[in-house]
């Protein structure tokens, strides 16, 4: 039979491994969570390979002749001419499509997609992380005479109750800002699919 001693010191050291295994689940779930946002985040970064990839397998190849002088000059699209380019998820469901003219970018959900104009895919990160910083930037730079105040970057979320209808966007800028803006809307569109249930 255990004495006062032996039973103090069998205590003392069950407690101890109580701790231990408290701190070690922890550190475990601490770790999975880790673990949860970096493969969060790799999907993330490979949807945007994806559609990068996707768009150079339609960008038409310039081939060049053997001399310069005599090669045409190819001309830029008239910037009048409007062009439209479909959001697909991974299965391969068109969502919306992406309208560009003379006036903007237009973001219009197909009719039987209904897209939740408060989830935080649009509000967090397409407006937060990309819209409102270019918007700032472009504030910034008309402060100090670089752009005239009309080039400045503008946008518009048109919603019917909480159904988003549309997202305006003007003077997006150059070919790397707008190439930016489709990727982020891209992706933005995809998780409001996900999350809001897709079709009506």
């Amino acid at each position: 039979m255990l004495n006062h001693k032996q039973a103090a010191v069998l205590a003392a050291q069950d407690q101890q491994l109580t701790k231990k295994l408290a701190e070690m689940k922890s550190f475990l779930e601490r770790r999975i969570r880790q673990q949860e946002e970096e493969v969060n985040s790799l999907r993330s970064f490979l949807e945007v390979v994806d559609s990068l990839l996707a768009e150079r397998s339609f960008r038409p190849v310039e081939i060049t002749s053997a001399t310069p002088a005599a090669a045409p000059r190819v001309s830029k699209p008239s910037p009048t001419a409007s062009d439209s380019i479909p959001i697909m998820t991974i299965d391969g469901v068109r969502i919306a499509v992406i309208a560009m003219d003379q006036s903007g970018l237009h973001v219009i959900p197909e009719p039987d997609v209904r897209l939740d104009a408060n989830s935080p895919p649009l509000r967090s990160f397409l407006v937060g992380k990309v819209l409102e910083p270019m918007q700032a930037k472009d504030k910034e730079a008309a402060s100090t005479g670089a752009i005239p105040p009309e080039s400045m970057l503008s946008y518009n979320l048109e919603q019917e109750g909480e159904r988003l209808k549309a997202i305006h966007i003007q003077n997006y800028g150059d070919d790397r800002r707008l190439l930016e803006l489709k990727n982020a809307i891209r992706w933005t569109l995809r998780r409001m699919y996900e999350k809001t249930g897709g079709k009506k």
